[in-house]
Protein backbone atom coordinates (compact mmCIF):
# COMPACT_ATOMS: atom_id res chain seq x y z
CA UNK A 1 0.00 0.00 0.00
CA UNK A 2 1.16 3.62 -0.83
CA UNK A 3 1.28 6.44 1.00
CA UNK A 4 -1.17 9.19 -0.09
CA UNK A 5 0.80 12.83 0.05
CA UNK A 6 -1.14 14.99 2.92
CA UNK A 7 -2.36 18.32 1.11
CA UNK A 8 -3.23 21.54 2.93
CA UNK A 9 -6.58 22.19 0.81
CA UNK A 10 -10.50 21.49 1.52
CA UNK A 11 -11.49 18.38 0.81
CA UNK A 12 -15.15 16.99 0.11
CA UNK A 13 -16.72 16.39 3.54
CA UNK A 14 -14.31 18.58 5.48
CA UNK A 15 -16.68 21.26 6.34
CA UNK A 16 -19.01 18.69 7.23
CA UNK A 17 -17.04 17.08 9.66
CA UNK A 18 -15.90 20.26 11.41
CA UNK A 19 -19.87 21.63 11.51
CA UNK A 20 -20.80 18.32 13.03
CA UNK A 21 -18.26 18.27 15.36
CA UNK A 22 -19.08 21.76 17.15
CA UNK A 23 -22.72 21.01 16.95
CA UNK A 24 -21.58 17.81 18.69
CA UNK A 25 -19.89 19.54 21.40
CA UNK A 26 -22.65 22.02 21.71
CA UNK A 27 -25.01 18.88 22.62
CA UNK A 28 -22.92 17.62 25.07
CA UNK A 29 -22.43 20.85 26.75
CA UNK A 30 -26.30 21.06 27.04
CA UNK A 31 -26.71 17.28 28.24
CA UNK A 32 -24.45 18.00 30.90
CA UNK A 33 -25.65 21.28 31.53
CA UNK A 34 -29.20 19.62 31.97
CA UNK A 35 -28.16 16.73 34.08
CA UNK A 36 -26.32 18.77 36.38
CA UNK A 37 -29.73 19.68 38.36
CA UNK A 38 -30.20 15.86 38.89
CA UNK A 39 -27.00 15.88 41.16
CA UNK A 40 -27.02 19.68 42.52
CA UNK A 41 -30.64 18.63 43.84
CA UNK A 42 -32.30 22.25 42.08
CA UNK A 43 -35.07 22.79 39.74
CA UNK A 44 -35.16 20.69 36.12
CA UNK A 45 -34.58 23.12 33.20
CA UNK A 46 -37.12 23.54 30.72
CA UNK A 47 -37.88 21.27 28.22
CA UNK A 48 -36.55 23.07 25.24
CA UNK A 49 -33.21 22.39 27.40
CA UNK A 50 -33.72 18.69 26.86
CA UNK A 51 -34.21 19.41 23.42
CA UNK A 52 -30.81 20.81 22.81
CA UNK A 53 -29.67 17.60 23.66
CA UNK A 54 -30.30 15.98 21.01
CA UNK A 55 -27.95 18.06 19.02
CA UNK A 56 -25.67 15.85 20.31
CA UNK A 57 -26.94 13.14 17.87
CA UNK A 58 -27.31 15.43 14.94
CA UNK A 59 -24.03 16.62 15.45
CA UNK A 60 -22.84 12.57 15.34
CA UNK A 61 -24.66 12.28 11.86
CA UNK A 62 -23.29 15.56 10.56
CA UNK A 63 -19.78 14.68 10.90
CA UNK A 64 -20.63 10.72 9.87
CA UNK A 65 -21.83 12.46 6.24
CA UNK A 66 -19.04 14.51 6.35
CA UNK A 67 -16.85 11.14 6.63
CA UNK A 68 -18.95 8.97 4.07
CA UNK A 69 -18.53 12.16 1.68
CA UNK A 70 -15.16 12.44 1.49
CA UNK A 71 -14.41 8.29 1.78
CA UNK A 72 -16.79 8.75 -1.86
CA UNK A 73 -14.42 11.20 -3.16
CA UNK A 74 -11.53 9.18 -2.36
CA UNK A 75 -12.76 6.11 -3.62
CA UNK A 76 -13.74 8.34 -7.19
CA UNK A 77 -10.06 10.09 -7.04
CA UNK A 78 -8.33 6.58 -6.75
CA UNK A 79 -11.05 4.39 -9.52
CA UNK A 80 -9.85 7.45 -11.50
CA UNK A 81 -6.04 6.89 -11.20
CA UNK A 82 -6.18 3.51 -11.84
CA UNK A 83 -7.92 3.92 -15.22
CA UNK A 84 -5.17 6.68 -16.51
Amino acid sequence: MTATPVSDEARPGDLLVRVGGIVFIIGAVATLVTVAPLFLGTEPFPSIAYALCMLMGVGFAIAGAGVLKSAAAQRREARAAQRR
